[in-house]
């Protein structure tokens, strides 16, 4: 069954098109990345989502329910987390979930949570570092196990070993309860660890929707070279089929998309001193959809 289905959505700010005919499903039991630079449409698509704006065009789904009309009842099957601080100042974390717990009602684990998150629910908001709201809006997300995680920059503010811990969190509840996450990042390896799919946003607008093992077998390589001698003009390794990305104080670092062998027997005819290959980053390949 699809858990979120949105279909030519689109939100303009006057002539600013943020969201531009955005379409994507997300399965039950999916972890799925939104990934784009500041500005992509990433945040707005979450705001639609929640139904805190409203689309110009388009459609979209959650659990089968209309994310507009059905909001109310939605907001029961979902966790939100979002990107920006909207916490009471001046209450402490157990405040803010013992509210949550008297809107929502039902069986909860924030216990567990602020065990796993080590968080001190005492302090008052105003008092906590970034990190340790994050922690509270986390909690606050988590608590239902709800059937849907809407999660914009879950582990912002966390050090690496919360980071694991909550993606630690994020597969059991996909594990146990078979929940949907759609997860907005902008930390590629936090994407690559947790992720079953991506969907790449560039100006409003779907680049590709790839799942993280076809990403990880697209054909893009690094090759380091070095001469023997002075290094060839461009002009000349222009005709190569590579991409320059770097000069060394005697080489090159060249960026190759395709097949590998006809540009390696090509280089061989050049007065070449070494040379070396690497598959390129995850990060590397991802900035290929944003050329």
């Amino acid at each position: 069954m699809c858990a979120i289905h949105v279909k030519n959505l689109k939100k303009y700010f006057g002539e600013t098109r943020a969201v531009d005919g955005i379409s994507f499903e997300i399965k039950e039991g999916e972890i799925f990345g939104y990934l784009g630079p500041n500005g992509a449409g990433k945040t707005t698509t979450i705001r639609c989502m929640m139904d805190f704006l409203r689309p110009d065009e388009g459609m979209i789904e959650i659990l089968g329910l209309d994310a507009q009309t059905q909001s109310a009842r939605l907001k029961q099957e979902i966790g939100f987390l979002s990107e920006e601080d909207n916490l009471y100042q001046d209450w402490t974390g157990q405040e803010h979930i013992n509210l949550i717990k008297r809107i929502r009602g039902g069986k909860t684990c924030e216990s567990e949570l602020i065990t796993k998150l080590d968080f001190d629910p005492n302090k008052k908001v105003k008092t906590l570092s970034s990190g340790n709201k994050q922690k509270l809006g986390l909690i606050l997300a988590l608590m239902h196990q709800p059937k849907v995680l809407i999660l914009d920059e879950p582990t912002k503010g966390l050090d690496p070993l919360l980071q694991h811990t909550v993606h630690e969190i994020l597969q059991t509840e996909v594990k146990e309860r078979n929940t949907s996450i759609f997860m907005s990042s902008h930390n590629l390896s936090e994407v690559e660890k947790t992720c079953d799919r991506v969907c790449v946003l560039k100006a409003g607008k779907v680049v590709a929707i790839e799942s993280i093992s076809n990403i990880k077998k697209k054909k893009l390589y690094t090759i380091y070279i070095y001469f023997d001698g002075e290094i060839p003009e461009r002009k000349k390794l222009a005709t190569l089929g590579v991409e320059i990305i770097k000069e060394l104080s005697n080489g090159l670092v060249l960026s190759v998309r395709g097949e590998i062998k006809p540009v390696l027997a090509k280089l061989s005819k050049l007065n070449l001193k070494d040379l070396e290959i690497t598959h390129a980053s995850l990060e590397e390949v991802f900035m290929e959809f944003y050329k």
